[in-house]
């Protein structure tokens, strides 16, 4: 289980959730054989629910993997959505499963470090899912603010990090950067005065910002 909240609780979110058909589904499971890690299932169950909520036109998400967040954020919008990934496998896997579910016009995904494509970057966009890295969100987060916009919002994935952040007997010895940088990022974000974050115990952990 996760370690973010009781199993029981966590067991009983899961079964209320509907089951995803079709592709979505023959994703979900080529991640689960494969060994790749891919969104949480409540969190691609609230995933759905801010970009239904907020109606984007431009999302940017960093971290591709297999192409499942973003099919799943492109299929519950009409957004353009802009993918970052460093690994070249992962990268050609996600544009063959974009071509296939018909998303080539929806989706672009750019081949490279994150921190350095972002400096490329001129858009601004309504949402940003931040899901790679882990170790570098605070660095992701101000680059990524130049290109919010006004009232848009930055989600962050695995904000808690297998419970690691919260509680120091799950700390693992070699994730300890890990999650130092995450509790920096938390602080930095949960206590700018210009900010607003909430964070949620879903998932791995989910960290919503906007601006005030």
């Amino acid at each position: 289980m996760s370690k973010i909240m009781y199993d029981y609780i966590e067991n009983y979110i899961r079964k209320l959730i509907p089951e995803e058909q079709g592709f979505l589904k023959e994703l979900e499971q080529y991640a689960k054989d494969n060994n790749v890690p891919i969104v949480q299932k409540e969190t691609a169950k609230f995933l759905q629910l801010m970009v239904t909520i907020k109606r984007p036109l431009k999302i940017l998400e960093l971290g591709t993997a297999i192409g499942y967040s973003a099919i799943l954020m492109a299929t519950n919008s009409e957004a353009h959505i802009t993918s970052i990934d460093r690994s070249e496998e992962m990268v050609n896997i996600a544009l063959q499963n974009i071509h296939k579910y018909g998303m080539d016009k929806r989706i672009n995904v750019i081949l490279g470090d994150c921190m350095e494509s972002l400096k490329g970057l001129k858009d601004e966009y309504d949402i940003i899912f931040i899901d790679a890295g882990k170790g570098h969100y605070e660095d992701f987060f101000n680059e990524c603010l130049r290109m919010l916009k006004k009232d848009g919002i930055v989600i962050a994935d695995n904000v808690l990090f297998r419970g690691m952040v919260a509680n120091r007997e799950l700390l693992q010895r070699r994730k300890i950067t890990i999650v130092k940088r995450m509790k920096s990022y938390l602080d930095m974000v949960s206590n700018d005065k210009n900010l607003i974050t909430s964070v949620i115990p879903m998932g791995d952990g989910i960290a919503v910002t906007t601006r005030r």
